[in-house]
């Protein structure tokens, strides 16, 4: 099984001045991120590619929507990213705010912009399990 090696991002030049690489599970990752990152038919040479969950944007924030974000990643990362296993998809609104300490508390609400969309997903090579959670914002908000 071949995890590679490939451009880290954002492109960064390390102390040779050559591009700074990310290896392994590290390059899987990044795949993924690059995967979530790119709306379906933004690439010209590739239209097919990217995540699907673009097209909800304005989509109010509902279970349905939830259900619809998590749905397009999974067949995202199925078609795209041959090297894991989605495990788990989840997908909740959240408020982050402050308390008087300072610290950021986070609390699952359904009338917000943001979702945040937590990923369990198992390398093939290695059989290692790790966690993503991307942020992803709907223009509309609450429904």
């Amino acid at each position: 099984p071949f995890l590679g090696v490939g451009i880290r991002f954002p492109l960064s030049p390390n102390t040779e001045g050559d591009f700074q690489l990310a290896a392994y599970e590290e390059s899987v990752r990044q795949s993924i991120l690059i995967i979530l990152g790119t709306a379906k038919g933004e690439r010209v040479m590739r239209p097919d590619f990217g995540c699907g969950i673009y097209d909800l944007v304005f989509e109010p924030n509902s279970p349905a929507t939830a259900g619809r974000v998590s749905q397009a990643i999974q067949e995202a990362l199925l078609i795209f990213e041959p090297r894991i296993d989605v495990i788990d998809v989840q997908v909740n609104s959240v408020t982050i705010t402050a308390n008087p300490r300072g610290t950021p508390e986070i609390e699952i609400t359904p009338n917000t912009e943001k979702m945040l969309v937590s990923i369990d997903y198992q390398v093939r090579a290695t059989n290692n399990v790790f966690n993503l959670v991307y942020p992803f914002y709907l223009e509309g908000g609450a429904g």
